[in-house]
């Protein structure tokens, strides 16, 4: 590796990467082999390691992997430069020369050229790419990069592009597409999609500009490695400023503009002749791209670009948005779920455009209203999209159909004081239930009241009594030392294991403190393969039946006796396998769920408390007296599912019927 007179460090998880391994097990190295590497920075919760001598541990020890190996190790020298643009510029560079492109956006003057180090560095990306393809080289990087900066770079999800090329050319009706733009390209995210949608059908030139000049630089390195035939046509420009290219106009415009800008040129501009329906105010940046598109539409040309949805309502907007609808050039708005894209707390919006009169209109604009389409069919990540119900219900909108969430008003009812575009504000109420769902849903209420009603009286004849003398309490720390019980913490999760979503038949749960309250629908698991390596190597805690389950952390503590399936435990859990001649694991999960105990047990007063397990208490009673107070135990837990149920088929069956009564769908006679 070049630079060997810098010392690049690494952490435990870069170590893990180039073995191929958890972290878990790299730690499990640090404690069983005397010559592991030593810390040369970093802290004691986060080390880090010269790389130098982790390379050389690794290879004496037989544990670097081969596979991406070089990258794995490239990785942390382009992350030493410590700089964003400096590191995207030797990502972009490597990638322009593995993809020998013909033309190579020009760097502004006030970029400086990559040194010599930067240079050595590239080389060593080039020379990568003999071993694996050029373009896995490049994703690899780009990737490792994008994930280091995520805070700083926003970039718009594949499936987002993928929804937005295929839905302009739903709207085009597949004729022929022979230009597509995006003047806001990024790392060429959009373009990229367009070449995979649109090159098998015509030959198709990509134009795209930014005014970052290491994202340009990326956007023409990706494209090149993957457009074999299409020509690529990528500028460093500021598109609203210098609107390059003005006349060259595009069948289609794919765009996710910036958003919240306040200089953007609104004094120097204000006499453009994009501003076709006035001038957006200093607050509208985004009203100022939606005009930019427009005028560089050609004559039957479609756009698609997303938006944050204040656009649709904002009264600084009113007028320009008033002018698009009069123009015709507003064909549709589409709210997608909270996810699609960054900011993913927001539900964002698609805009259909055309440019200004080109054909004849409808007088009617589309609003479709997605946000309901959502679950979690994919591994990872916070907030996924339906996409499939997203496509389905916009394509189906656009063909004539009236899927729930969709409606098509006249232009004229949406002009007026506020003309607000939000779909939500105009899509009628989707609520409809025939006689038998209402018969099922009370079918439903009346067996949880049952089942409730009697797992209550079950419980009904146990009565509090008082005893002449406190009962014998023991902690869970002397119960470890007498081999009465064993404290096993759930750790680290395998690296790339974890998944979310629905789960198969051979995956296995994986319970965390943070997603106690989560649907079933929307779990984490693991497969059953990587659990079994995870649990032979010690790097995973696994329950079985009968173990108790205890969650550390003070707001969200408890205590239960698992009875499901084998369920593997993350961060802040702790499973407790008892000796069932000696200890009631009912009994025992009695004894420590209640809050009291926790607060005994908390290490500091406040809400990010952490509960020592070994100094929760339980009572000290004979195993017969035990498994009695255990039955009586399994009762209450009964007690608490049924109602709880009650409680959640009676929240269902009201919100229902409070909407039928909104909406005077409720029979009286």
């Amino acid at each position: 590796m070049t630079q060997r007179d810098e010392r690049v460090l690494v952490t435990l998880a870069e170590i893990a990467r180039f073995a191929g391994v958890g972290r878990a097990a790299v730690s499990n190295w640090r404690r069983r082999f005397g010559d592991f590497p030593v810390p040369v920075g970093g802290s004691d919760a986060s080390p880090q390691f010269a790389l130098d001598t982790v390379e050389e541990w690794l290879l004496t020890h037989g544990k670097l992997r081969a596979s991406n190996g070089a990258l794995d190790r490239l990785w942390p020298h382009i992350e030493a430069l410590g700089d964003r643009d400096r590191m995207g510029l030797v990502i972009a560079e490597a990638g322009l020369r593995l993809a020998a492109a013909a033309t190579v956006p020009a760097l502004p003057d006030d970029v400086s050229k990559l040194s010599r180090g930067e240079l050595r560095l590239v080389d060593e990306a080039v020379r990568a790419g003999q071993t694996v393809s050029g373009a896995e080289v490049f994703r690899v990087l780009l990737d490792r990069w994008l994930s280091t900066h995520v805070r700083q770079i926003t970039t718009t999800p594949v499936p987002l592009a993928d929804l937005m090329t295929a839905l302009a050319d739903e709207v085009r009706e597949r004729r022929p597409v022979l230009r597509v733009a995006d003047p806001a390209c990024g790392t060429g995210t959009l373009l990229l999609a367009a070449v995979r949608h649109w090159s098998a059908r015509e030959p198709l030139t990509v134009t795209g500009l930014d005014i970052d000049p290491v994202l340009g630089r990326l956007a023409a390195a990706r494209l090149a490695l993957s457009a074999s035939h299409e020509q690529v046509e990528i500028t460093i420009a500021d598109t609203l400023r210098d609107a390059p290219g003005a006349g060259a106009l595009a069948d289609v415009i794919l765009c996710s503009p910036p958003a919240n800008e306040r200089d953007w040129g609104h004094a120097e501009l204000a006499t453009d002749r994009r501003w076709l329906f006035g001038q957006p105010p200093r607050t509208e940046s985004e009203l100022a791209w939606v005009q930019h598109v427009v005028s560089a539409l050609a004559e039957d040309g479609v756009a698609v670009v997303l938006l944050p949805p204040a656009v649709a309502s904002r009264r600084a907007g009113r007028r320009i948005r008033a002018g698009l609808l009069r123009a015709g050039s507003l064909q549709a708005v589409v709210a997608l779920p909270p996810g699609a894209a960054p900011p993913y707390g927001v539900g964002l919006q698609l805009w259909v455009l055309r440019a200004a009169d080109a054909i004849p209109g409808t007088g009617r604009v589309l609003l479709v209203d997605a946000a309901d389409c959502r679950h979690t069919p994919t591994e990872g990540g916070t907030q996924v999209v339906d996409w499939d119900g997203v496509q389905e219900r916009v394509f189906a909108a656009v063909r004539g159909d009236t899927p729930p969430g969709v409606v098509s008003v006249p232009v004229v009812d949406l002009l007026g004081e506020e003309t607000d575009l939000t779909p939500a504000r105009h899509v009628p109420p989707a609520v409809a239930m025939s006689a038998v769902e209402l018969s099922r849903s009370w079918a439903r209420f009346d067996r949880a009241l049952v089942a409730a009603r009697d797992a209550g009286q079950a419980l009904r004849p146990f009565a509090s009594t008082h005893l002449p003398q406190p009962r014998v309490a023991v902690s869970v720390g002397e119960l470890e030392a007498a081999d009465a019980v064993a404290l096993t913490p759930g750790g680290a999760l395998l690296e790339g294991a974890l998944r979310r979503g629905p789960r198969p038949d051979r995956g296995v749960p994986v319970l965390m403190a943070a997603h106690l309250g989560e649907a079933q629908s929307d779990q984490w698991w693991m497969a059953a393969d990587d659990v079994e390596r995870g649990e032979r190597e010690r790097e995973l805690t696994v329950t079985g039946f009968g173990d108790i389950v205890v969650v550390t952390t003070f707001t969200e503590f408890d205590a239960w006796v698992e009875t499901s399936t084998p369920t593997v435990l993350g961060p802040h859990l702790q499973r407790l396998r008892v000796d069932p001649e000696r200890l009631d694991p009912w009994f025992l999960a009695a004894c420590l769920r209640v809050r009291f105990n926790a607060r005994q047990a908390g290490t500091h007063a406040s809400v990010s408390s952490r509960v020592d397990v070994r100094r929760l208490r339980a009572l000290r009673l004979p195993i017969d007296e035990q498994r009695r107070y255990g039955a009586i135990h399994r009762q209450l837990v009964e007690f608490e599912r049924t109602a709880a149920e009650l409680s959640s088929v009676s929240g269902t069956l009201s919100g229902t019927l409070s909407e039928l009564l909104a909406v005077g769908q409720i029979a009286l006679e």
